[in-house]
This record gives structure tokens, sequence and C-alpha cells, in this order.
């Protein structure tokens, strides 16, 4: 029997043994890159210079780039394995990559993108979602989600992706990171497979503030220069209209910042989507053409449509031939892009271009120098994983009426995290006119402490009144069982479901009544009267709670006192006839 005994016990030994060395294989799979990573790699930047030379601005900082930057002796994915496989390896390291890693910086690795860099949602079939570290039951946002994944999951300090329609500042918003979209043609796109030549930008993205802006330093070449505060910022109140995110604590996020930083004189207020309307007259040629002037739709909803329409064509342009000879299994959004009717005329680019052009001109006019423009990243939260819903029609417009913004006047943008809102990341975003991204570096580098302050606040405020609103819930649902109780005649099990009410809201007058006409019921007069009292310090005009206290007194003896409840009573309610009957009859016993 003990020999038997020993053998179960290593039996189960060794059975727990497999189990926890399985799990911890099991987590270690799921969570070790989060599937951000599509292949590791080492580009160690160059030795120190030597002093009195100052260090490198990136030293000791790691980065990992979406699969699209070409790294010398690397195939360039592309989100897809046939483009690896019809492709050969760089032949160098592209230019934007050379340059962190001069600057000091490791690269340690290519992240995931949506197939052919198209798609805003971050899934691959090919390659799997990234788990979205913020929450991981939803989607991480594309195109560029694995670099995204790889700043919030702490993988490395920065990481480099690329924005079309939103492909940084997406995936920025919904896994809560910081992510910027400089403007357009501020950064060399020598290397990088191109998606939307007239939209593609280079972005990064970064946990810190500081390590975000020390990268615009070294990406944007950007000389020493006086530090400006800005002198208006624009909230754009339609763009908050929008969605389904916590506008009014965004914006009160944004304003008390403002006005503990700059002071709010700086503070405006914009209706964006009439401003465009009125400074961007090549949207009404575009819309009338597409619709025969028959439908109306916002200036924002244009601006959305003349993006979506660029990112089609250029794409088609500069991969149609590689999609027909290889003939590659490709997502159905993809393929519905290449199978549409190509109608496209000379004249409807053109027309396209010159709305960029207004557009440009029209946010620089409006911003100037020193003008920042506040809007959503984007107008609801992240999606489910395996949902249907980043692919409904809704959805979209409503994503891209605010993307559509910086892409199509090529202004920079920065997303900045504010906390969460029913456990999904919430952002917000800033943008300055093309060509001013050390001043949207430098006012994020100013606000962003005091922005991340006041989300803290705003949070910890909506997490009070939650706990005051359950209180009241629970307290009301105390009430109706006190009211069920009373009604089947169990007036003591009544008392206690009251008493409960009260203790969790001790303001409600009608607790109090409540609690009152059900001690009438046992006799206890007393309580009676002194709940109804309480009842009525709290609500002048309870006229069951006079009725209530005019009873008890008439049972204590205190018929003067009884005789002006219900009379008061009668003034609250001239027509109640039970208090006009009980006055009437004590006034005759009391004469």
């Amino acid at each position: 029997m003990a020999s038997q005994s020993a053998n179960l016990w290593v039996l189960l030994g060794l059975g727990l043994a497999g189990i926890l060395f399985m799990t911890k294989k099991l987590k270690k799979a799921i969570r070790e890159d989060f599937g951000a990573f599509i292949e590791k790699l080492q580009l160690l930047p160059p030795p120190q210079p030597a002093p009195p030379k100052a260090p490198h601005p990136l030293t000791g900082l790691t980065f990992a780039v979406s699969d699209v930057f070409e790294i010398g002796g690397h195939v360039t994915g592309f989100g897809h394995p046939d483009w690896a496989r019809t492709h050969e390896a760089a032949s160098s390291t592209c230019q934007v990559v050379s340059r962190l890693v001069e600057g000091g910086a490791t690269c340690i690795g290519k992240t995931v993108v949506d197939e052919l860099a198209y798609g805003i949602s971050g899934e691959n079939k090919h390659y799997g979602a990234p788990t979205n570290p913020a929450v991981p039951e939803r989607i991480p946002g594309g195109s560029s989600g694995g670099a995204s994944v790889a700043i919030a999951a702490k993988l490395v300090d920065f990481s480099l992706g690329i924005d079309t329609v939103g492909g940084v500042r997406i995936p920025a918003g919904f896994c809560g990171v910081l992510g910027f979209r400089p403007s357009h043609g501020a950064v060399s796109q020598i290397g990088i497979t191109p998606i939307s030549p007239s939209l593609d930008t280079v972005g990064w993205f970064a946990k810190d503030h500081t390590i975000l802006r020390h990268v615009g330093h070294v990406l944007l070449q950007l000389p020493y220069a006086v530090q400006r505060n800005p002198r208006q910022i624009f909230i754009a109140e339609d763009c908050f209209q929008l969605g389904k995110i916590p506008a009014e604590r965004i914006v009160q996020v944004v304003i008390k910042s403002t006005e503990k930083i700059f002071g709010r004189q700086v503070l405006k207020h914009e209706n964006l989507g009439d401003y465009i309307s009125s400074n961007v007259p090549s949207l009404k040629v575009f819309h009338s053409k597409k619709t025969n002037g028959k439908l109306k739709t916002s200036s924002l909803g244009l601006l959305a449509s003349v993006m979506q329409f660029l990112q089609r064509h250029e794409f088609r342009n500069n991969h149609e031939q590689w999609i027909n000879l290889v003939k590659p299994v490709l997502d159905p959004a993809i393929s519905s892009v290449l199978h549409e009717t190509q109608d496209t005329t000379g004249t409807e680019v053109e027309n396209c271009k010159a709305i960029r052009n207004e557009m440009r001109l029209a946010l620089n006019s409006l911003l100037k120098d020193e003008g920042i423009l506040v809007i959503p990243t984007i107008a609801d939260p992240p999606p489910k994983v395996g949902g249907k819903e980043i692919l409904s029609e809704q959805f979209q417009n409503r994503a891209f009426s605010l993307l559509s913004i910086a892409s199509i006047s090529g202004c920079c943008q920065v997303t900045v995290p504010l906390g969460f809102h029913e456990k999904c990341p919430v952002s917000v975003s800033f943008i300055a006119r093309h060509g001013g991204d050390r001043f949207l570096l430098d006012t994020l580098h100013s606000l962003y402490a005091t922005l991340q302050e006041q989300a803290d606040v705003a949070a910890k405020s909506k997490v009070a009144r939650n706990v005051v609103v359950s209180q009241e819930q629970s307290a009301d649902m105390a009430k109706e069982k006190g009211n069920q109780a009373y009604k089947e005649k169990q007036f003591h099990k009544a008392i206690s479901f009251y008493t409960e009410a009260i203790k969790l809201s001790g303001n409600n007058a009608t607790y109090y009544s409540n609690r009152a006409a059900a001690y009438l019921e046992v006799g206890s007069f007393i309580q009676a009267e002194a709940d109804c009292t309480k009842a009525i310090n709290l609500d002048k005009k309870n006229i069951k709670s006079y009725l209530r206290r005019g009873t008890a007194r008439e049972m204590l003896g205190y018929y003067k006192e009884a005789i002006e409840d219900f009379r008061y009573a009668l003034v609250l309610e001239p027509t109640n006839k039970r208090a006009a009957l009980s006055a009437e009859r004590l006034s005759k016993v009391f004469q």
C-alpha cells in the first residue's frame, strides 16, 4: 500500500509539473511578443563619439519597424507571404531606419502590418492579429498594428509605422500609446513600400512623450529653435459629435489642461465642417460629379471620400500589375478595390489634387504658425476581435471623416492617450499646420503631464459618480422590496428593507415616508412621527408624510399638532378627502 501511495504521489506530481510546464509554454507563446513581430533581427548603432562631443541622441533606445521598411539583407514582406516569396532581399537599409541607428538606437525586428498595408484593423489572416495589450479582446488597429502593440507591450522604446489613411493614428488610439504622423513629405519615403504616395507618411509610436520628441528631432532633422507656445487652440466641436467616444470628458480634459498651461484666452471653438465647406470649393465639384448633386453629404464625409478615392487609385497603380501576375489570395476588402469598375478619369484625379491643395491652404490659414486644432483621433472604441463592425459603412464613414483631415491636408497630427472609458483606451489628437512638426511636438511636451493629470481626475470623478449611482440604484431596489413586503402585510420585513435603502441613500424623503407607513402598521408611532419629520425636512411638499405624521400624532394624543399636519396637507392638495375628513374629525374632538 505504501508503495502504491508513493507511486500515486509521483504520478500526481508529474501531472502537475506537466500542467505547469504547458501553461508556462502557452503563456510564453501568447504573451512573449503579443504577436507583434514577424521577424527578429539586430541593427546596432555605431560607437559613441569621443568626448567632448555629445553622445548620440537616441543612445540606449530600442525600436522596431513595420514590415514595409527595407533593411539590407532582409526581405520586405508587406503583410503577405506571396509578396515576400516574389521579392528579393533588400540590398540596403532605408534612409529612415539608417538615420535612427546612426542616432544611437538599436533596431530589433520587423512588425506585422495589415495585408499589403491596406487595412485599418490590424488583423492579418496570414500572420494573425497582434494582441492589443491594452484590451486583448479588441483589435489593435492598423495598418501598423504590430508596431503599436510592441510599444503598448513595452517590447521596444519606439517603433515606426506607415500612415496613409490612419495606419499610425488608429492603432495608437486603440492601443493607448502616442502616435505621430508628420507633415506629408517631411520624412523620406525612399526604401519604403508605397501604398498611396500622395497620402503616405512615415509615422512613429512611443509610450513616453520625451522619446516621441527625440525621435522626431532625429527623423525631421530639426535644428535648434526657441520653443513657442500656441496662441490659439481650436476645438472642432462638430468633430466631437461624430461617434461613440466620451466627447465631453475629452474636451474638458483639453480645456482644463490648456487653461492651466497656456491660459483660457487661447481657447477657440470651431465648426470645422462649415470652415472646410467655405474654404475648399473643389469639394463641391467632387460631390456633384459623384452624386449628380442629388445626395447631401457633409464636407468631412466628402473629404473622407476623396481620401479613399486617392488611396484606391494610387494603390491600384502601384500594385495591380504584381497582383495580376502573382494572383495572391487577397482579403475581400482589397479584392473589391481591384475589381471595382475602373472609370477613373484624369479630371477626377486632378480635382482631388486641387482639393488637397485647397485643404492644406485652408488649414494653414486657420492655424497659422502658432495654432493647434483639437479633434478626436477616431470616433469609436476599438471593435472586438473577429467582429465585422470595422467593415461597416457607418464605422468607416465616422473614422475616415476624422482621419482625412490630416491625410488630405498633409498637416502633422499627434495622437495622445487619455486613459480609459468603459475599459477601452481613449485618445485625443492635435493637428498643426503643414511644416509645423516641431511646434506640435513642443506643444505636446508642454501639455502632456497636465493632460494625464486631468485625465486621471476625470476618470476618478467618473468612478465616484458611478459609486453614487450604484448606491442609489441599490437603495431603490431595497425600497421596491420594502414596497412588496408592505403589500404582503410583512411590515417588519418592509421596515428592514426601507432601513437598508436609507443606509444606502439617506437623503430620499420617500424612503423615510414609506418606513413611517410600516411603523404605523406595527404600532410604532414615535418612530413613525420621527421618520415623517425627517421626510418633510427633505421634501416640504411630501403630502403622504404630513398625513402619516398627522396619524402618528393623533395616536400619540398630540391632537393640535395632528390637525396642523392634516390642514397643511389640504393646502398642498385641497381635494385630498383623507386630510379633510381627519382635520374635521379631530377639530370636533379637540373642541
